[in-house]
């Protein structure tokens, strides 16, 4: 199954550049290595931003769960990166009761 409203997904600048790609982050600090290392940086947050959601476009949901903030999907996939490497990831992404559009929750690396 393809991942509902991906064309309303959201990931926003603070997620990327305050999480996955700082280092000083407490929890994001080894996936803003690891997205370093494929040539992600802040300033161009947005390469990230579109490459998550393209992730969630050409890949099938591999995960679903139900809980009392939504619908939560994973989605498994690879995309290009800045140095043309295509890393493995995976991302949780969550639709809110009562939304229509999906929301970044976070990324792994796979």
């Amino acid at each position: 199954m393809r991942s509902p409203n991906v064309e309303n997904a959201v990931v926003t600048q603070q997620k990327i550049v305050d999480y996955l790609l700082r280092l000083e982050h407490p929890d994001g600090w080894s996936k803003a290595v690891f997205f370093g290392r494929f040539g992600f940086r802040p300033e161009g947050w947005r390469i990230l931003a579109e490459a998550l959601i393209d992730v969630a476009r050409r890949n099938d949901v591999v995960s679903v769960a139900e809980s009392p903030w939504g619908c939560w999907h994973v989605v498994e996939g690879a995309r290009r990166a800045p140095d043309r490497r295509q890393p493995m990831i995976r991302t949780v992404w969550i639709i809110e009761e009562g939304d229509s559009a999906r929301r970044l929750v976070t990324v792994h690396p796979l």
